[in-house]
């Protein structure tokens, strides 16, 4: 192996929540970041053009395997779905660290990704369940009616960041388009976006179209922290009864990249114990990136 200079770190690029290579979110992993100042991940991170990067380092405390640092193009984020998942995989298909529950350092402090020999597991941390806009308002600013909404309020759900859950009817989803401006009025302060779900309980599988503040709101591939968020959307809504309930979510259709995210939310007395979101994750390539200046 050639030795890297100074100037240089090597990178790997994952699908995360794909079904097969060249599907799924894509994702950036710098390794042994840990020496890189913020403008310089953020220009990294704009450079791959990925929905998100991700920046290795040692962590800070204890209770933690290693720190992750989290940028889309334009900005960090303190916790990220596929990010986590696609992270943790690679770490462990490395041989960096072992394969089984690891504890990762976050912007949102320490959560646990559980990582198996396809993919990985990401448990969410603390669940945030608050009321979110007029659910015609939001529907309003993805350009759909009020006849395209199921009824079912909107709310503002998440573990680590929160995303408005607008449920709509069959075929709704597919017309959304979605205007920055008003949802950024509707959303102060709301960090995620907002996933647009076209739900079927009879067979708890659903189909999600996620626009991503971060990417000023244009459509993410897959998005496993907006998963955990519908986890907490079903409980809220009666949809998730007391004990366990697995979901299946199905996202990125509409911008040529399916995903399967699968998720499990456990329940007691009506309230979110628990919510994890799973995919697989597929290596496509390695190589070495060029330092930006300090």
């Amino acid at each position: 192996m050639v030795a890297l200079g100074t100037d240089q770190l090597s990178y790997e690029i994952v699908d995360v929540f794909a079904p097969r290579p060249f599907s799924g979110n894509q994702l950036a992993v710098v390794l042994d970041a840990g020496d890189l100042t913020t403008a310089q991940c953020q220009a990294l991170a704009a450079e791959f053009g990925y929905s998100e990067s991700t920046f290795v380092s040692a962590p800070t405390t204890e209770d933690a395997d290693y720190r992750v640092r989290i940028f889309t193009p334009r900005t960090e984020l303190p916790f990220a779905g596929h990010p986590s998942v696609g992270t943790a995989h690679t770490l462990v298909r490395l041989g960096r660290l072992p394969a089984g529950v690891l504890r990762q350092e976050c912007g949102a402090g320490v959560v646990a990704v559980e990582v198996g020999s396809d993919g990985a597991r990401l448990t969410g941390g603390t669940v945030s369940l608050r009321p979110g806009p007029d659910a015609g308002a939001l529907a309003g600013a993805l350009g759909l009616e009020p006849a395209d909404l199921t009824g079912r309020p909107a709310h503002l759900v998440g573990c680590g960041i929160d995303f408005a859950q607008l449920e709509v009817r069959p075929g709704a989803a597919e017309r959304a388009v979605p205007d920055p401006a008003a949802l950024t009025a509707l959303l102060p302060g709301v960090q995620g976006g907002v996933s647009v779900l076209e739900w079927d309980a009879a067979t708890s599988t659903g189909t999600v179209r996620v626009f991503a503040d971060g990417l000023d709101f244009q459509e993410d591939p897959a998005t496993g922290s907006a998963a955990l968020g519908t986890g907490i959307w079903l409980a809220a809504e009666g949809l998730a009864a007391d004990g366990i309930t697995d979901y299946r979510l199905a996202q990125g259709a509409a911008v040529g990249r399916p995903s399967e995210l699968s998720g499990r939310v456990t329940v007691a007395d009506g309230a979110v114990v628990e919510v994890s979101v799973a995919g697989a994750v597929r290596p496509i390539a390695t190589g070495t990136v060029r330092l930006p200046a300090r």
